[in-house]
């Protein structure tokens, strides 16, 4: 049973091209999976939780000097370059890429930390507080770009994200508590189970904009080649970001940097902003699911 495990986290980006393809071909109990995103990212971050030490986590969050960096780098000055970057060259794109820059760290960061052997604590950390203010910066960015339009009840996406991050959070506590042994016997497996669950997610998003997808072909190619340079552009510029940390810590800084919740992003294109913007933020699926895995191997070099 171990090598099944050890297989799955080995080739973990063979499930996540599997989960592209299939949600693409046989978008199957589509409305059915797309129900269960939220828990399944809640039983995610459980597993991540259960893994972590919670006392690293809040060592971390005190380096008060790291986080408000990594902070105004992520939240800010990140978003606001890029935007000013490609504004020049085509609006609607800027807005696309600055809504996506400006969202949180994804909730499943620490498990993509996780799988390229990097700062769990520090990952968890920044997915936290990124969280946390996002319904903040968000509005406050696109007041600077003097984008009309866009309204974003805070209280609503709070109580999301308190949902989302500290539920999970309490029940790893009890059941650390309850079952320590468990937890430990159990460890090693819980970072394959994650990416099952993000192989079950990435279909379920694929399959339910499959028509969307599939209907513009070459627009939908030019679209995706935009993506992944931005997507190669935010690891280098997280790697610069990290480079005065330890290896671990690096590569956990340039997780968060690229891999940002864009699950968060479709929703809030799909309600504030034009169809265009929309597809953009579908697309950026392809890099966020297809990229890991060159980045694991060049970090045998870095």
């Amino acid at each position: 049973m171990m090598r099944v495990f050890h297989f799955i986290e080995n080739y973990f980006w063979v499930f996540l091209l599997a989960g592209i393809a299939l949600g693409l071909s046989y978008p199957v109990y589509n409305n059915f999976f797309m129900s269960l995103l939220k828990p399944l990212l809640m039983l995610m971050l459980l597993l991540v939780f259960l893994k972590t030490n919670l006392v690293q986590i809040i060592t971390q969050i005190r380096d008060y000097r790291l986080m408000l960096y990594l902070l105004c780098f992520y939240m800010f000055i990140i978003p606001l370059v890029l935007f000013a970057g490609i504004n020049f060259i085509n609006r609607e794109f800027a807005i696309g890429i600055l809504l996506l820059t400006a969202m949180p760290a994804a909730v499943s960061s620490p498990t993509l930390t996780d799988i390229v052997k990097g700062n769990i604590a520090l990952s968890a950390s920044l997915a936290i507080i990124t969280s946390m203010v996002a319904p903040f910066t968000v509005p406050v960015i696109f007041m600077i770009v003097k984008y009309e339009g866009l309204s974003i009840n805070s209280l609503e996406m709070f109580t999301d994200l308190a949902i989302l991050v500290f539920v999970p959070l309490v029940l790893s506590l009890v059941i650390r508590r309850v079952v320590p042994g468990l937890v430990e016997k159990g460890k090693n497996k819980f970072t394959s189970v994650n990416i099952f669950i993000i192989f079950i997610m990435v279909f379920a998003a694929m399959g339910s904009q499959r028509e969307l997808i599939l209907t513009d072909t070459l627009n939908v190619i030019w679209k995706v080649g935009f993506m992944y340079l931005v997507y190669l552009i935010l690891h280098i510029i997280g790697y610069f970001i990290g480079k005065k940390q330890d290896k671990q810590s690096q590569i956990a800084i340039t997780i968060s940097t690229v891999y940002k919740n864009n699950g968060m992003a479709i929703v809030l294109a799909a309600i504030h902003f034009e169809p265009a913007i929309l597809v953009l933020m579908i697309l950026s699926e392809f890099p966020w699911n297809t990229l890991l895995a060159p980045y694991r191997r060049v970090l045998k070099y870095l």
